[in-house]
């Protein structure tokens, strides 16, 4: 007696054999029919137990039928069998199992109380048990899920009729109804007699009691299910697919989603090849054999080989006559098997030669159509599987297809998108970075990988004497829109640098643009979102001081030669777009080989970590800090940005201060005399004979001057005069008290003035005037390359 079955198994002849038929089991009840004890069968071959005959060879998983068995006596029992092959499982060999019932004393004939109650109560395929779990009764619908009529299989035991791990698992149930009484209700899936694939079964298990109210049986009732189970597994697998496909924005990783969907629930392997963007065509009949298409994901069921002609990224050309061209041409699914399928393969070569390797015997080819445009084809194929593709697949299939196809094009349509805003927020950024004497710079400026372009920007913009103006700056939102701000931003700050403006007087002109553009963004009385945040730093090399002001922008970071990186106090100022609110502006004394680091907040922060650990991470990538300035930054991109890239754009620039020798400087206090111009002349051209620059000495003289004299003539005291100079530039500076700013006008011909300056814009490369807060400086550049 098993634990598993606490009942005498003395009613069944059971005998197991294995693959080699060697019999290695053998219970009592054989014994019972044949007479021979276990010691002496088990290890000898089973067709020695055969009084005629040899052993049949069964192809299937089950078998039944008549035999001649020879009797220990040695008279010939004819005996009715049912074998069940049970394949290899937890580390056990394979095996057969048979079976025969054996009559017993006292069995209840078939037409017993017992047994014409419950199949009078029976609306479906009913089997009756026993107390001892022995079958008593079916009906004819029972033994037509069997597979074998009553009087062959009344006094078996369900797992001696199935022979399955399912058959097994269901006794496990009617013991328990045994047991307390109560019913239940338990899904199967496993084949019906004689039937290839395998059902899915409603099993009711229901006590039958006598009229003492004692469990005297089991009653089983069985209802097939398999199509409201599969109708069921296809909604479930819809649900799958809206949920798991599409979860990025990414063309390649979609694809793969839809691969992996659908591969096993519908097919063993999945391709997805798509049209270039260029080629997809709307309506399908353009198309035209042989097609070009890309392969942009395979999934195939389980570990190994794969039934793949192409790798992800190749290209393939599909002849006229192959599935994915008919499907494409004609628009629809092409489903292909049998004689259809070899003549395919036999055209084509090298897929034939893969397929046929691999068992393949359906495939079933769905455009990838959205919003009208066919995108590429899908195709589900089978090989482990034995089931061809039914109208319900096709259905599935192309349901699943559709949902993808659209999360495709969204892809796709987002990175047109990404791909414009990319190209445009790189042709308004500077494709390189002036070369001054007062700084080194270098920059880096990578977009966002898992949101749209935004509008980060940065610049290095030379200004008048020698000095240089750097700028960082962030566009709320995302795209074009943001992209095409920055850049009328970034214009604007190049041409209020041009006029020398101080960095809060020139973040106040910058926020009345940005109120304005946000105005014509919006409607009437609805005004828009547009609003950035901007850094803005002027520093001197002469004087070797840098003024900053900042509208809502995180400060910049200073690293000193001889100390620790530290991030520079700034006063915060309103974020650009508010308006009516003031920018305050701070003054830094650096020394030469300073080194300023400016940067937007998608550097420091990120989903896994705040603004302050962001900054203490800058902080620690600087202090390693090597000689080259290209390789800090993309230390500082490695040290602080995910692998897999950043959440946000990112803008980096890096300044290291020079300084100008007090050599290449010559600064006079000019009185208020014009009796004295001669004599500041006179200077002026011995100071260029001590720098080697004699030959510039008349055009410097003349411009020297005209700027005097005017400073004298119409500016108010204190005058001072400064020359500076590297090897390609001799600026002219004169300063003065006075606000007033001097103009270009051409003179008439009787006039007696008005023809200074325009004199000094002819022998000049450049001149100009800044304001400050003391009064204004009037400049000019005299080139002293010779032109070739």
């Amino acid at each position: 007696m098993s634990p598993e079955y606490p009942f005498d198994e003395a009613a069944t002849a059971r005998v197991v054999i294995d693959d080699t038929s060697t019999v290695v089991g053998w219970n009592e009840g054989a014994r019972a029919l044949l007479g021979w004890d276990p010691a002496e069968v088990v290890g000898r071959p089973a067709g020695e137990l055969l009084a005629e005959g040899t052993l049949p060879a069964a192809a299937a998983p089950r078998w039944d039928g008549t035999l001649a068995l020879r009797h220990r006596d040695g008279r010939s029992v004819r005996v009715w069998l049912l074998a069940h092959h049970r394949p290899p499982r937890d580390g056990a060999p394979a095996t057969w199992l048979v079976v025969s019932p054996l009559p017993r004393a006292g069995a209840r004939s078939p037409d017993d109380t017992l047994a014409t109650a419950a199949l009078t109560q029976a609306p479906c395929a009913v089997a009756v048990y026993d107390e001892r779990l022995r079958l008593v009764r079916i009906n004819d619908a029972m033994a037509g899920i069997i597979g074998l009529p009553e009087e062959r299989v009344r006094g078996l035991r369900v797992s001696e009729i199935g022979g399955r791990p399912q058959s097994a698992e269901l006794e496990e149930h009617m013991l328990r109804v045994l047991a307390d009484g109560r019913p239940r209700d338990v899904e199967v899936h496993t084949r019906a007699g004689g039937e290839e694939h395998a059902h899915a079964w409603l099993a009711r298990f229901a006590p039958v009691t006598d009229a003492a109210g004692r469990v005297r049986g089991v009653c089983l009732a069985a209802h097939d299910f398999t199509e409201h189970h599969l109708a069921r597994e296809r909604l479930q697998l819809v649900n799958e697919a809206s949920v798991r496909i599409g979860s990025t924005l990414d063309v390649i990783r979609t694809a793969q989603e839809l691969a992996e969907v659908c591969v096993p629930a519908l097919a063993d392997f999945v391709s997805v090849d798509l049209l270039d963007p260029r080629e997809e065509a709307d309506p399908p009949p353009r198309f035209a054999a042989p097609l070009r298409l890309r392969r942009a994901a395979h999934h195939r069921v389980g570990p190994g080989g794969s039934t793949a002609v192409a790798g992800p990224g190749e290209v393939q050309d599909y002849p006229a006559g192959s599935p994915q061209a008919d499907s494409l041409t004609a628009g629809r699914t092409v489903v292909v098997s049998g004689k259809v399928l070899d003549a395919w393969l036999t055209r084509d070569a090298p897929r034939g030669e893969r397929f046929r390797g691999s068992g393949v015997h359906a495939t079933m080819s769905v455009p990838v159509k959205a919003r009208g445009v066919t995108l590429g084809v899908a195709v589900f194929t089978r090989y482990r599987r034995p089931d061809p593709f039914t109208p319900d697949d096709v259905l599935l299939a192309e349901e699943i297809t559709a949902r993808a196809a659209v999360c495709i094009d969204n892809a796709r349509r987002y990175s047109r998108e990404r791909d414009t805003a990319l190209a445009l927020q790189r042709s308004l950024l500077p494709r390189s970075l002036p070369d001054t004497l007062a700084v080194d710079a270098a920059s880096r400026y990578l977009p966002a990988t898992r949101t749209g372009v935004g509008g980060d920007w940065f610049d290095v913009i030379p200004l008048s004497g020698m000095r240089v103006a750097m700028v960082v700056g962030d566009v709320v939102g995302q795209g074009v829109q943001a992209s095409a701000t920055m850049g009328r931003l970034r214009t604007a700050v190049r041409t209020l640098a041009d006029i020398d403006l101080a960095p809060d007087e020139l973040l106040t002109h910058l926020d009345d643009l940005v109120v304005r553009l946000s105005e014509e963004a919006g409607g009437e009385g609805d005004p828009g979102e547009v609003g950035a945040s901007c850094l803005y730093a002027v520093y001197d090399p002469v004087s070797r001081r840098c003024t900053l002001a900042r509208a809502g922008h995180p400060p910049p970071v200073l690293l000193r030669p001889d100390g620790e990186p530290r991030r520079v106090e700034l006063p915060a100022g309103p974020v650009l777009g508010v308006g009516g609110l003031p920018f305050e502006s701070a003054e830094l004394e650096l020394a030469e080989g300073s080194v300023l680091a400016f940067y937007t907040d998608g550097l420091i922060e990120s989903g896994e970590r705040d603004a302050d650990t962001g900054l203490r991470m800058l902080n620690k990538a600087l202090a390693a800090y090597s000689e080259s300035l290209d390789e800090t930054c993309d230390r500082v991109l490695h040290a602080l940005l995910p692998q897999g890239g950043a959440s946000d754009d990112v803008a980096l620039l890096l300044a290291r201060t020079r300084g100008l020798p007090s050599s290449q400087v010559a600064t006079w206090d000019i009185p208020a005399d014009p009796a004295l111009v001669a004599p500041i002349r006179r200077q002026v051209v011995e100071q260029l004979g001590r720098w080697e620059l004699s030959e510039h000495a008349f055009t410097a003289e003349l411009v020297v001057s005209e700027l005097v004299t005017n400073a004298i003539r119409y500016g108010a005291k204190p005058i001072r005069l400064r020359l500076i100079h590297d090897a390609t530039t001799l600026i002219c500076e004169v300063s003065d008290t006075s606000h007033t700013a001097p103009h270009l006008r051409r003179a008439k011909t009787f006039d007696e003035g008005g023809r200074g300056l325009l004199l000094v814009a002819q022998l000049t490369q450049r001149w100009g005037s800044r304001h400050n807060a003391e009064g204004k400086t009037i400049w000019a550049e005299l080139g002293l390359l010779e032109d070739d």
